[in-house]
């Protein structure tokens, strides 16, 4: 692994723990040369898994874009790092129990909003309002008054 610091190439690994699902290990390694410590994580990547995009373009599946999604949506919130995991955990999950190759970009879109409306109200909003382009501000509106009557 390279350090994010020096660029050297040489670590040790100081922990490793295994999710609850048992499908990714968390390593924290620490660098031989500048002693930097960082964290990586392992996690199963399904083979032959494509995304259908909204103009039915195919491309790869990539889970670092899911974890980047829900990061952003959760940046500033009060969302720890555990919880931050699961959730990444928790969709990748689910899109694998969908068992099919060709997974339409809307289907993860969905997956996702699910997840971050259980966990952080205000991130599940700013991602709805990426993913469904909201136009303007009643966009935003319908959308909270929609997640109120849920909560009752």
């Amino acid at each position: 692994m390279i350090c994010p610091r020096c660029s050297f190439q040489e670590d040790k690994v100081i922990d490793s723990r295994m999710s609850r699902e048992g499908n990714s290990v968390r390593r924290r390694r620490e660098c031989i040369k500048c002693s930097h410590r960082f964290t990586t994580l392992e996690e199963i990547v399904p083979t032959e898994l494509f995304v259908i995009k909204h103009d039915q373009s195919r491309e790869d599946y990539k889970p670092n874009k899911i974890r980047e999604g829900i990061r952003r949506a959760c940046w500033k919130r009060p969302v720890s790092e555990e919880q931050f995991y699961n959730a990444v955990i928790n969709v990748q999950t689910e899109i694998d129990n969908l068992g099919i190759r060709d997974v339409p970009s809307e289907k993860i879109g969905k997956i996702i909003m699910d997840e971050l409306k259980k966990l952080d109200h205000v991130a599940y909003v700013r991602f709805a309002s990426v993913y469904r382009q909201f136009k303007d501000v009643d966009g935003f509106i319908d959308e909270i008054k929609s997640l109120k009557k849920s909560e009752k």
